[in-house]
C-alpha cells in the first residue's frame, strides 16, 4: 500500500512553517526536496571520506572511486542501458544537452543541415542547438502543437529530410505535463537513420524509462529533479554515437596521454568526464534513485495521477480558471491562468499563504507565446504531496480571486 505519511516523513523540509503555516510545496517542476537518506551520505562523504576520485591509490579516494561507479551501474539500471560506459556524469540537463550539441554539431552538422525540435521544449533544449546552427550555418526547425498541448505528428515525415541531423525533445513538457510520444517520433526518424534526443528531466521522477525500449540515442536528465543533490545529471548515449563525438571539454581524468604534438583521450565514458566532477553529488544521486526505487516507479505513477486528476477536477469547477495543457497523457503538472490576474501576483498570493508554485513562462516562452498569454501559475505534483494539500491549495486560489474581479 501506498503510504504516503511515512514517505512524508522521510524529507524534513515538509515539517518547516513559512508564514505561520505548513508549507505546501507544488514547485516540483523546479527542484525535488530531498529524502533525509540522501543528505545523510552527503554529509557521510564529505565528513569522513572525502577524497578526490580516478587519481590515488589511497584509501579514501578508492571508496569514493568506488562508490561514484557503483552509482553509474545504477544509474544504468535505473534506465536500462545497454552499458554502464554509456552513462556520463554531467552537471545537469543543461550541461547533457550542451554536450551533444557541441559534440554532435562538431562531428556531423554542416552549413544547411536542419535540427528538429518541438515547440513544447525548455529554452535549455532550445538554446544550445541555437548555438551550434549559428556557429554551423544549420537551420533549426519545429514540430508543431496544438492547444491541448499536444505535438501535432501529421507532417512529420515531411519534416525529417534528407538534411535532418537530429531530432530533439523533451519526454514530459515542463510548462504542461504533456507526455509526448517519444518512441513513435525515434521510430520515425530511425526509419531515415536520423538520431534522436530525448530530454528526460520530468520524466525520470514520474515513470519507469527504458532507453533500450524507446530506443533513444541520447537521453539526459538532471540529479536535483528526481530527489537527488544539485550540479549532478546525466547524459545517456548509445555506444557508438559516443565513440564518434570528439570530446565537449579538455583536461584531467578524460585523457590517455598528453604531449604537446599529440593528446589521445580514455576510452567511455571519461572521455566525456574532464576536471574534477561532483562525484559526492553522484553518488547521492545513486542514493536517491535507490530510494525511488524502493517505492516504486510504477506505484508513483499511479498515485501522482490521482493527485493530477484531483487537482484537475477542483480547478475545472472554478469559473475564473482555464488551464492550458489538456492532453490525455500527462505527468504530474497543472498549468493554469486566473482570469483578470498576472500569474507572478497570483503566486505572491499563494507565497503568503504558505504555497509555493511556480508562475511564469517556465521557461518555455514559444509555447507561451502560441497561447497568447505572459505565462501560467504550475502546480507540480510529487509523491510527497496529499490530496489535503491540493484541497487547501483550491480553496487558498477562492480566497484570492475576488482580489483581481
Amino acid at each position: 500500500m501506498f503510504d504516503v505519511t511515512a514517505i512524508r516523513s522521510d524529507f524534513p523540509i515538509l515539517n518547516r512553517t513559512v508564514y505561520k503555516r505548513p508549507l505546501v510545496y507544488f514547485d516540483n517542476g523546479a527542484t525535488t526536496q530531498k529524502p533525509k537518506i540522501v543528505l545523510d551520505v552527503l554529509e557521510k562523504y564529505y565528513l569522513e571520506n572525502n577524497s578526490n576520485i580516478h587519481r590515488a591509490v589511497h584509501h579514501l579516494s578508492q571508496q569514493c572511486t568506488d562508490a561514484y561507479e557503483a552509482s553509474r551501474k545504477t544509474i544504468q539500471q535505473y534506465i536500462g542501458a545497454k552499458k554502464v560506459e554509456e552513462i556520463v556524469f554531467t552537471s545537469g540537463t543543461t550541461e547533457s544537452i550542451n554536450l551533444v550539441a557541441f559534440s554532435f554539431g562538431e562531428a556531423f552538422v554542416n552549413s544547411g543541415d536542419e535540427i528538429l525540435i518541438s515547440y513544447l521544449e525548455h529554452h535549455s533544449n532550445i538554446v544550445p542547438w541555437q548555438l551550434m546552427a549559428e556557429r554551423k550555418g544549420a537551420v533549426i526547425k519545429t514540430i508543431p502543437m496544438n492547444e491541448k498541448g499536444e505535438l501535432v505528428l501529421d507532417d512529420l515525415e515531411k519534416l525529417l529530410t534528407k538534411k535532418t541531423k537530429i531530432v530533439t525533445l523533451g519526454h514530459v513538457s515542463n510548462a504542461l505535463g504533456t507526455i509526448n510520444p517519444v518512441k513513435q517520433i525515434i521510430e520515425k526518424a530511425h526509419q531515415k537513420n536520423i538520431p534522436v534526443l530525448v530530454d528526460g528531466a520530468q520524466a525520470v521522477q514520474h515513470m519507469k524509462v527504458d532507453v533500450q525500449d524507446l530506443d533513444a540515442d541520447f537521453y539526459v536528465f538532471s540529479g536535483h529533479k528526481v530527489f537527488g543533490p544539485t550540479g549532478i545529471g546525466v547524459l545517456y548515449g548509445k555506444e557508438e554515437w559516443l565513440e564518434n563525438l570528439p570530446p565537449y571539454k579538455g583536461g584531467g581524468d578524460m585523457i590517455k596521454r598528453v604531449s604537446f604534438e599529440k593528446t589521445t583521450y580514455a576510452d567511455l565514458p571519461l572521455k566525456f568526464e574532464a576536471g574534477t566532477t561532483h562525484y559526492i553529488g553522484a553518488i547521492g544521486l545513486k542514493v536517491a534513485l535507490d530510494y525511488v526505487q524502493s517505492i516504486g516507479l510504477n506505484a508513483i505513477s499511479a498515485y501522482e495521477n490521482e493527485l493530477r486528476l484531483y487537482l484537475e477536477k477542483a480547478l475545472n469547477s472554478i469559473e475564473e480558471i482555464k488551464i492550458y495543457g489538456t492532453s490525455e497523457y500527462k505527468a504530474a503538472t497543472v498549468s493554469f491562468g486566473l482570469k483578470g490576474a498576472h500569474p507572478s501576483d497570483v503566486g505572491t498570493l499563494l507565497n503568503r499563504l504558505d504555497i509555493a508554485v511556480r508562475t511564469g513562462s517556465h521557461c518555455t516562452q514559444p509555447l507561451m507565446e502560441y497561447y497568447g498569454i505572459p505565462g501560467t501559475v504550475r502546480a507540480s505534483l510529487a509523491f510527497y504531496n496529499t490530496k489535503e494539500e491540493i484541497d487547501y491549495f483550491v480553496e487558498s486560489l477562492k480566497r484570492v480571486i475576488p482580489m483581481f474581479s
